[in-house]
């Protein structure tokens, strides 16, 4: 079954807007784990506008104590800026059980490509090498191309997160010709053992024809999650979201 990773970005955006801690992201992840979730995803960037260094700690040990995963996405080449302690710093410390590399500049809105890994596989083999190391599952994000698939599996990269940003404008607008790029990567992914994460604008409208598509190991989802809670509630969310899934 395809498990659902909640970001919890966009609940860490609304805290920073004020000061002290409401929402409280401890209270909400445990009350997203305890609604069925299967894991816990953060993205902290160098411009601190949501998840903070300081969060992922506390993060973990939620995650730990209620048995599921976490995953910590971010640019590996980020460097020390300020409170920001540099991407591979913020992994060191926390050991996460999955880390999803992304090719974001350091105050991109959000993420919106993939890796080109033919021209940047001698870099990501040193980042995926110490990721082994520590008994960290590697992910790298992906668009639905057939050449980067085989190139992530060319490079021994335990999973890919395909982008799913344009899957979610095409399956608005029916446009056939991009869901079945994303019909052909996933098949194609499925074919050569290649594990497959997915996740971006993906929402309770188009996640069934998405998965529809073949296996998906885990969806990532936070903006649409948060914006669905504020109709139904974080509990029916969730619950919603895994009905879906099964």
């Amino acid at each position: 079954m395809t498990k659902l990773s909640v970001n919890i970005n966009k609940i860490a955006l609304i805290r920073n807007s004020r000061k002290g801690n409401n929402p409280s992201l401890e209270f909400f992840s445990k009350k997203i784990i305890e609604s069925g979730a299967n894991g816990i995803t953060v993205h902290p960037r160098p411009d601190l506008r949501h998840i903070r260094p300081d969060d992922l700690s506390d993060i973990s040990l939620i995650t730990k104590e209620l048995d599921v995963e976490f995953n910590i996405e971010g640019n590996p080449y980020e460097e020390r800026l300020g409170d920001y302690p540099g991407f591979l710093n913020l992994i060191d410390a926390v050991k996460p059980s999955q880390c999803t590399l992304v090719p974001d500049d350091s105050y991109q809105l959000t993420s919106d490509h993939g890796w080109n890994i033919h021209s940047e596989h001698n870099k990501l083999n040193d980042v995926l090498n110490y990721l082994k190391q520590n008994n960290i599952r590697s992910s790298i994000f992906i668009d639905p191309d057939i050449s980067q698939l085989d190139a992530a599996k060319e490079i021994g990269v335990d999973r890919v997160e395909i982008y799913t940003g344009p899957f979610a404008e095409a399956h608005k607008k029916n446009d056939e010709k991009i869901l079945n790029i994303y019909k052909e990567a996933i098949e194609y992914g499925n074919e050569i053992d290649l594990e497959l994460n997915a996740g971006h604008d993906l929402n309770l409208e188009n996640l069934a024809t998405l998965l529809s598509y073949g296996e998906i190991k885990e969806v990532s989802i936070g903006h649409a999650l948060v914006s669905e809670s504020l109709i139904y509630g974080i509990e029916n969310t969730i619950q919603n979201y895994i009905k879906l899934i099964q």
